[in-house]
């Protein structure tokens, strides 16, 4: 089961149909929407400043949450896949976005709606990436534009393939 635990007063809140590995941990002032996903040794430590996470949104093994006291907030919208091993300091990733494997985004960054950050990308503070576009590198630039369809499809199959995968945990769940 996972860790949930309340601090400063704060607990977590956690919408219906989620899916909580065993060995993530969630920590304060965190309200997450229906049908996420938080897997395997992922961290949402709300114990500073707010996290707040949309619907159907999905949150890869390994993954770090986490906020500046008094200064920066973790905000995601809906249907955002954020992949293993990602750093997510202090951002706000808009609806529909994809944050790639091992990318770390700083303070105060903003990823807009249907954009990619590719995969080891490090977003430094305070960098707005604009919405249906791709970035990536150490720090991460502009790459290209993206069709806001194709964005929409792959990041809704990749959050629809996490709600399949976390009701199969579900479902071993049930049966023991």
């Amino acid at each position: 089961m996972a860790l949930i635990k309340s601090v400063r007063g704060f607990t977590p809140q956690i919408g219906e149909n989620c899916y909580l590995a065993d060995n993530a941990t969630i920590i304060g002032d965190v309200i997450m929407g229906n049908d996420c996903s938080v897997w395997f040794n992922t961290v949402l430590r709300g114990d500073v400043n707010s996290i707040r996470i949309g619907n159907r949104v999905n949150i890869q093994d390994g993954t770090v949450l986490h906020t500046l006291y008094e200064k920066s907030v973790v905000e995601i919208g809906d249907d955002v896949s954020i992949g293993h091993n990602v750093t997510l300091h202090g951002a706000c990733i808009k609806d529909n976005a994809l944050v790639g494997m091992g990318s770390t985004l700083l303070d105060h960054a903003v990823v807009g709606e249907g954009a990619i950050v590719a995969a080891g990308a490090l977003v430094l503070a305070n960098t707005i990436i604009e919405p249906h576009t791709l970035w990536g590198g150490v720090p991460a630039k502009f790459i290209k534009k993206v069709d806001p369809e194709q964005s929409k499809e792959l990041n809704q199959k990749i959050a629809n393939g996490y709600l399949m995968y976390s009701s199969w945990f579900k479902e071993e769940d049930k049966n023991k």
